[in-house]
């Protein structure tokens, strides 16, 4: 007994990694163990309701910040977001690239707008990631991203929406309370967002990686 709850300390502490290739859960599905709610001015209500995370509309972010450990590189990250009131991004991501941090934008700028803020101090509305997704508010999305070499990929129900090469280029975030998402967290803006099976693994690097090829 007492194994096992030593065992479950040090996986919500972020002291055990998974193996490469095996997804590792962050969200319990009942608790915000491991999760603190993100200090943004004017943030709204965070709970747990139903399996869920649900980030209530903020005056402008809601958000929550992972507290255990998190790879820089060679990961993937996935969940399933919902917006479920509002009109602007209700589960954007930010997350580790190297020493720096990036975020990926789910509907910012008035609903529809997604990329990565930022790349070269241009934000996901300005630079060469910028696409446009119509999402739907009260349905699941499945969110996908991967951190691998020099390239950031990412997938919307399993359709590609980003896929750039980042080799000798300017990573960071946008200028703001955002910073106080890393190293990584989710949030929403002046939205009503729900968040669930949140879960990462790290990837095994390729070949030439290992080989310590460019």
């Amino acid at each position: 007994m007492w194994a096992a709850l030593l065992a479950a300390f040090l996986y919500w502490a972020g002291d055990t990694q998974p193996k490469a290739d095996e997804w590792h859960p962050l969200f319990d599905g009942k608790t915000l163990q491991g999760w603190r709610e993100t200090p943004f001015t004017g943030r709204g209500q965070v709970r747990v309701e139903n399996g869920t995370i649900v980030l209530g509309p903020g005056a402008p972010m809601t958000g929550v910040t992972w507290t255990g450990s998190f790879p820089r590189a060679d990961y993937e990250v996935r969940l399933e977001g919902m917006r479920r009131q509002g009109n602007d991004f209700f589960a954007s991501m930010t997350f580790p690239v190297g020493d720096s941090f990036c975020t990926w934008v789910t509907g910012g700028w008035g609903g529809d707008i997604v990329g990565l803020s930022s790349i070269d101090g241009w934000d996901a509305s300005e630079n060469e990631t910028r696409s446009y997704f119509n999402f739907g508010n009260g349905r699941w999305y499945a969110l996908r991203l991967r951190v691998a070499g020099d390239r950031i990929t990412a997938w919307i129900d399993e359709r590609p929406v980003i896929d750039v090469a980042i080799a000798g280029r300017s990573i960071s975030l946008r200028y703001g309370e955002i910073k106080l998402s890393a190293p990584f967290g989710l949030a929403s803006y002046a939205t009503a967002g729900a968040l669930r099976k949140i879960e990462y693994r790290l990837l095994r690097p390729s070949a030439g990686e290992r080989r310590g090829e460019k």
